[in-house]
């Protein structure tokens, strides 16, 4: 079968999500357009085109979940719900003028540097391409995460990840039982608790919920955000700064979250009369060492005559219903899946093979994830991960600190050009000082010492998935390319050092 795709291009990118999306347009105001976007998908989005449950929406304010450089002056909320965001990155991309370069439905199966060629051969669904750059977007909420329960797949009912919403499936009536309390669980259970006949909401432990201070902009803004010069920036500023003052709390004095913890005690109690049902809602781990997450639907719903919550372990799933711990079986036609994704072992780096063959996971299995500044790997030569090791935030807009490794990754192509260099690759010291600073850091933040087991975590208690510092100290820190870091070649030379 003919290749769709062209059979090389000076960059691939792996992913159509903000972070893809993000690179594109970069590349191509910076005249660097032989570039192609491959994306497993049929559209543009990534999380934002695959989360489509009841109730989506982000926990970031829209001001500030969106590109710095395309504004959006009609958000309809402070917080914007799904639909709203995946229209914003549909128009943003059909504006840039890059879609001509996207490949969707492309799924990308194996992906090998050739040192001898100094480039990388991507192997997909749709054809083989070589590239000089592979720029990996795919994302950390990517790939959903399903439970290993005995006897779930004998389930004789409906049963769907929060991800891979099965929207053919007619709730009405019908006994339904969500597994996990996270970000996507407290949003869908108000939603099923105003449809189904009955519904168990299955908790492992409890979560922080503060209230959502969210609200319907007026016309009046919307026409002002329009027209007046500088009023959404001073919003988005003002956002910003805001949500920068959890970061003390969370990496160095979980003491400053008190109050952020009283006001989610206050959201429970003000929403939760059972004492009972109020104690198995009260989480018994400092704040901020898991998620803290927002809604004011959330503890109503679960406090309703037609809501149980089961705080009892699954032992097993039958094929008409749940059977947890004290041997009590609950039947249920839906079971929906609410357990989260695979964040600190991402599917995609099985695929990534670098200099001698190993796969990035296989770099990682030893050590867990771990790049030079989020971005860059030791043995994997002209590899950027976008949303990489280390990235991930608690408490702001992952849209920043893409926008911040995009103008890394666009520094780092232009000291290419200018250097004449093929391939660069992050040495295995300058990442070895960088992740011990960054471990060194996370001891002390309420993740590491707040008492919970969290995703953040991976198989060797490493947090391996957020930023222990201020999101400004990230960007400052990825302004510019450092070639001091790295060992660089050109076709016709082996490896060298740049003299730090």
């Amino acid at each position: 079968m003919e290749s769709s795709l062209p059979a090389d291009v000076r960059h691939l990118v792996v992913g159509a999500g903000f972070a893809g999306l993000c690179t594109a347009i970069k590349l191509d105001e910076d005249g660097e357009g032989d570039f192609l976007v491959v994306e497993k998908g049929p559209d543009v989005g990534g999380t934002w085109r695959d989360n489509t449950y009841p109730g989506a929406a982000c926990d970031v304010p829209s001001q500030l979940y969106s590109f710095s450089f395309a504004p959006n002056p009609d958000w309809s909320m402070s917080f914007s719900p799904q639909p709203e965001i995946q229209a914003y990155l549909r128009r943003v991309a059909r504006e840039s003028g890059v879609l001509d370069r996207f490949a969707f439905d492309t799924v990308v199966e194996s992906a090998s540097w050739d040192d001898a060629t100094r480039t990388w051969t991507t192997v997909t669904s749709a054809g083989t391409v070589t590239s000089q750059t592979l720029v990996v977007g795919a994302g950390g909420l990517s790939e959903p995460r399903l439970p290993d329960i005995e006897g779930i797949e004998e389930f004789g009912g409906h049963l769907f990840h929060s991800a891979r919403w099965d929207h053919d499936v007619d709730l009405a009536g019908t006994r339904v039982a969500v597994i996990g309390t996270g970000a996507s669980a407290i949003q869908i259970v108000p939603e099923l608790q105003k449809v189904a006949a009955h519904l168990d909401v299955y908790q492992r432990t409890a979560p922080y919920v503060m209230p959502r201070h969210d609200r319907r902009y007026t016309r009046l803004e919307r026409l002002a955000f329009r027209h007046v010069p500088g009023l959404q920036k001073l919003y988005r500023t003002a956002i910003y700064w805001g949500r920068e003052t959890y970061v003390p709390g969370f990496t160095r004095r979980p003491g400053l979250l008190a109050p952020a913890r009283r006001m989610a005690l206050a959201n429970l109690h003000k929403a939760v009369s059972d004492p009972d049902l109020r104690a198995r809602l009260t989480p018994e781990f400092e704040i901020g060492c898991k998620r803290i997450l927002i809604s004011n639907a959330y503890y109503p719903a679960v406090a309703a005559d037609d809501v149980e919550l089961v705080t009892d372990a699954i032992t097993r799933v039958t094929p008409t219903g749940i059977v947890t711990a004290d041997g009590t079986e609950r039947p249920v036609d839906v079971i929906v899946v609410a357990t989260g994704f695979h964040t600190t072992d991402l599917p995609i780096a099985e695929r990534i093979h670098g200099r001698g063959g190993a796969s990035l996971a296989d770099t990682w299995a030893g050590t867990g994830m771990n790049a030079y500044k989020g971005t860059t790997v030791h043995g994997f030569p002209n590899l950027f991960v976008l949303v990489g090791p280390n990235t991930g935030l608690g408490h702001s807009s992952m849209v920043f600190m893409i926008e911040s490794q995009v103008a890394y990754l666009r520094d780092a192509v232009r000291t290419m050009r200018a250097a004449g260099w093929a391939a660069v690759e992050p040495r295995a010291a300058a990442q070895a000082r960088w992740n011990d600073a960054l471990q060194r850091r996370m001891r002390r933040t309420v993740w590491n010492t707040g008492g919970c087991a969290s995703w953040y975590l991976d198989a060797h208690g490493r947090n391996t998935v957020l930023w222990p510092r201020a999101t400004f100290a990230f960007r400052r820190l990825l302004s510019r390319f450092d070639p001091a870091a790295y060992e660089v070649s050109t076709p016709a030379t082996t490896p060298e050092r740049i003299p730090a």
